[in-house]
């Protein structure tokens, strides 16, 4: 297995994780900064006002998004282990 291949493999890996990731960060982001907004607007500076909507909606979006999440996972774990298994050559 050539540097270049390992490079490529390091990339899906990190490429599939960004993407995995990213619809849940970007939802906890955006309710944050609607929370945030309608705070400032109504001058309530309660912590607990950010923190429990975020958590609802993370695990919500986990929820319906966990099918995706293990498939792609699945995916770039199964095309890794074929990678070390054909450099491997198997039990001696």
């Amino acid at each position: 297995m050539s540097v270049e291949h390992v490079g490529l493999l390091l990339q899906d890996t990190v490429q599939t994780t960004l993407w995995v990731s990213s619809p849940i960060l970007v939802a906890a982001v955006v309710v944050g900064l609607v929370i945030s907004i309608l705070q400032a607007a109504t001058q309530v500076n309660e912590q607990t006002l950010t923190f429990v909507p975020k958590i609802v909606i993370v695990l919500a979006l986990f929820t319906v998004l966990f099918p995706w999440i293990m498939q792609n996972v699945i995916e770039l774990s199964l095309r890794i282990f074929a990678e070390i298994a054909a450099v491997g050559g198997g039990p001696a």
